[in-house]
């Protein structure tokens, strides 16, 4: 088997790392080894694959480099010769252990998920993340145990390859009963830290690069028409309490508003002219955004003087569900779910699939088919992406109805 060193960064203009390589047939795999030696692109043979040793351009200290990378070139033929004998498995596992051993690396060695925390550790104190991103990694992290328990396949950085993509997608969509929207974001997520880890010299197996994300699937979600929203509005609960959770959910459809950002609510973000004054929670890069009250939302807020009356949004979502099935949104409805090429549908009770989000969804979409224009509804949803914002549009049967008769009405 042959060898050779490369460059990490050949075109650049400051010192680089020197790697070693060699490609395991069997495994079909590329090893890679940092040599933790380091030297300037302009100072490299790249025909030769070492160290300019004549004419110009030659390091300082380029015998000692390349005395370093004979050693390398000795115990690599060393270990193989003695694995041909049948002593040992000749192998990239097998390999990197010897490195590791003959050349001390495996002092500083770190796990996978040594690694992986001190990643989210650097993420935290250079306050990067938002709560909700903080959260998001340590579900993957724990997602990441799971499946080493689930299907015994021991994780560190040289095992994430092909094998492991097929098996953790096996392991997302067969075991967890994912959909691939969430495959798609959970793959992302990983990959983001692959590369991190790769940036901070943890990790040389690139395989990773080529784990090809899902596409997201446009799914169909509920949206309520302007007449179902007033008929929910002028609705009596029995109770107060289910009382409240209308006047919220009713506030959010007629503000669309994230229900995160109600706790942020007060007199003091209410402008003179009735809106409300609010900073993007989400992305503090953007501007903040003036949300209008129409008269039923501003009356809400003085019904509980300016502080709404909140529950978790779990809680919210489970209560909700039964405010809209005593009102009698009990018709069954159809929805898809996609994993890979498989879809498959689903029949729910409508109110079923009532959530808070469905309020925000219904504000953009009973906007939109008013004919307000998308960069007036996006500045008070806070959309900046076009994309995202498309997928909250749900287009209704009124909706359809009214075009088909608008343009063929007189044919």
């Amino acid at each position: 088997m042959k060898h050779s060193f490369f460059l990490r960064k050949p075109k650049g203009t400051t010192e680089t790392l020197i790697l070693f390589n060699c490609f395991f047939n069997d495994e079909k795999k590329k090893f890679v080894y940092s040599t933790k030696q380091s030297i300037l692109p302009a100072h490299w043979d790249f025909e030769n694959r070492q160290p300019k040793n004549k004419g110009k351009g030659i390091a300082n200290n380029h015998t000692s480099i390349a005395k370093t990378l004979r050693k390398y070139t000795d115990e690599f033929y060393l270990f193989q010769s003695r694995c041909s004998l049948g002593e040992l498995k000749f192998d990239s596992i097998s390999l990197k252990e010897h490195f590791d051993k003959t050349f001390g690396n495996h002092i500083k060695k770190s796990s996978f998920f040594e690694v992986y925390d001190k990643f989210t550790q650097e993420k935290i104190k250079l306050k990067e993340w938002k709560p909700s991103t903080i959260k998001r990694y340590s579900n993957i992290k724990n997602l990441l145990l799971e499946f080493e328990k689930a299907y015994k396949y021991k994780l560190n950085f040289n095992r994430i390859n092909k094998k492991f993509y097929t098996e953790f997608t096996d392991y997302c969509y067969e075991y967890k009963n994912h959909y691939t929207n969430t495959f798609s974001r959970n793959l992302g997520l990983i990959k983001t830290f692959m590369f991190w880890a790769t940036k901070n010299e943890y990790n040389f197996n690139m395989a990773f690069i080529d784990f090809k994300k899902p596409q997201k699937v446009l799914t169909r979600e509920e949206a309520l028409s302007l007449e179902q929203v007033q008929e929910i509005h002028r609705y009596s609960c029995k109770t107060e309490s289910a009382q409240k959770i209308k006047d919220i959910f009713i506030f959010q459809c007629l503000t669309g508003m994230r229900y995160g950002e109600l706790k942020r609510i007060n007199k003091r973000v209410i402008s003179d002219k009735k809106c409300i004054v609010l900073k993007e929670e989400k992305n503090s890069k953007k501007q903040e955004r003036e949300i209008p009250l129409s008269i039923i939302p501003y009356s809400i807020l003085l019904k509980y003087n300016y502080q709404l009356p909140l529950l978790s949004n779990q809680k919210q979502n489970d209560a909700i569900k039964e405010v809209i099935k005593e009102i009698g949104y009990t018709h069954d409805v159809e929805f898809t779910r996609t994993k890979g090429v498989e879809q498959t549908t689903f029949i729910k009770p409508f109110y079923e699939r009532i959530s808070t989000h469905t309020a925000r969804r219904s504000f953009i979409t009973i906007m939109r088919n008013n004919g307000i224009a998308d960069k007036t509804i996006m500045s008070i949803s806070g959309h900046k992406d076009i994309k995202t914002f498309n997928m909250y549009h749900q287009v209704d049967n009124t909706a359809r109805i009214n075009a088909v008769n608008k343009v063929f009405s007189n044919f």
